[in-house]
């Protein structure tokens, strides 16, 4: 059972469930870290998510092939198993659904699958589909700002129309950490609240809604400004605290501490040096000082989502990973 955190009125924009709980269920392999957390009712209403399975892939790197191919091996393997877990069989039609607006880059990323996912349904009713390929249909619906439609209502009137078994959703997701923005992956069995992480929240996607299984694969692509501020805060803490520790050691002298990184999650601070430091704000703990920074910036809109410069290139490579990830667990043969 995790331990979960009661976050409902701190303020903290995050769609990834690994951010609101506390869970030992983690292994990790080929460097990639991989987290099973399943929610019960009771912890679900208590961080104000569904009941369920969340699966997080967080991971480094995916610029070059190799990282990429590890990341979309993992990607497959968890995958594969959620559908096995909920009886899915080859031979069931997939609704793939790209959420998302194809015109604003860090909220592109559905869009972007739907362009490179291999969708054969057309073939199946013509009477061309070869054996070893699932029947496939796929949309990205655009945003309710533009369409004037609630999401959840058309996918439940396609879904009445063209009846699939299950559904899969992609989308962009807020995360309130910069460690894992672009670099986590999350597959959950419990469908998803478009737009609950930027605080737009619209009516959800679920099997409870829909009537058949949905499964939801996020990446988070923005984070808040008050996350961002905080994140700041503990990494001087952190700084301060390696300083001081090596502060006479030799092998520094000459070298700068450029991969900061590598001694962030290591390196501790004590409650008076942090005092000395920041005053009152280092007597806080973290969900405090997260509460007081949100309480600061959002009255007067500061509190902006922020999205890293390179967006447009990663998120091309994330897209990569999914659509070839999905491919290649739907259809047999590819």
């Amino acid at each position: 059972m995790s331990h979960e955190i009661d976050m409902k009125n701190s303020g903290v924009r995050t769609d990834l469930t690994i951010e609101l709980t506390s869970n030992p269920n983690t292994k990790e392999e080929d460097g990639i870290k991989i987290t099973n957390i399943k929610l019960e009712e009771y912890e679900a209403k208590k961080i104000g998510k569904k009941k369920g399975t969340y699966i997080t892939i967080e991971f480094t790197d995916i610029t070059d092939y190799e990282n990429k191919t590890k990341v979309k091996t993992i990607f497959i393997k968890e995958l594969k198993k959620m559908l096995k877990d909920l009886n899915i069989t080859d031979d069931d039609l997939c609704l793939i659904v790209g959420l998302g607006n194809e015109k604003s880059t860090p909220d592109s990323l559905g869009p972007q699958v739907i362009s490179k996912t291999l969708v054969t349904n057309h073939l199946y009713l013509y009477g061309n589909l070869e054996n070893g390929f699932r029947r496939v249909c796929a949309i990205a619906p655009g945003v309710t700002g533009e369409t004037g439609i609630e999401t959840s209502n058309l996918i439940k009137e396609i879904t009445n129309t063209i009846k699939p078994k299950f559904i899969i959703i992609i989308d962009a997701l807020a995360s309130s950490s910069v460690e894992r923005v672009n670099k986590t992956i999350q597959i959950t069995d419990s469908g998803i609240n478009p737009g609950s992480g930027i605080g737009n929240k619209r009516k959800e996607i679920s099997k409870d809604i829909i009537g058949i299984p949905v499964i939801a694969i996020g990446v988070p692509t923005v984070v808040d400004a008050a996350s961002i501020v905080n994140d700041t805060i503990n990494y001087m803490y952190s700084h301060f605290a390696y300083q001081k520790d090596n502060y006479n050691n030799p092998k520094n002298k000459l070298t700068f501490n450029v991969n900061y990184l590598k001694y962030s999650k290591k390196t501790k601070i004590n409650l008076e040096d942090r005092e000395k430091l920041l005053g009152i704000v280092g007597s806080l703990n973290e969900e405090e000082t997260k509460t007081l920074i949100y309480e600061i910036l959002n009255p007067i809109g500061y509190n902006l989502m922020v999205t890293p410069k390179e967006e447009d290139f990663v998120i091309e490579k994330l897209s990569e990973i999914i659509s070839e990830g999905l491919n290649e667990t739907l259809h047999k043969k590819i």
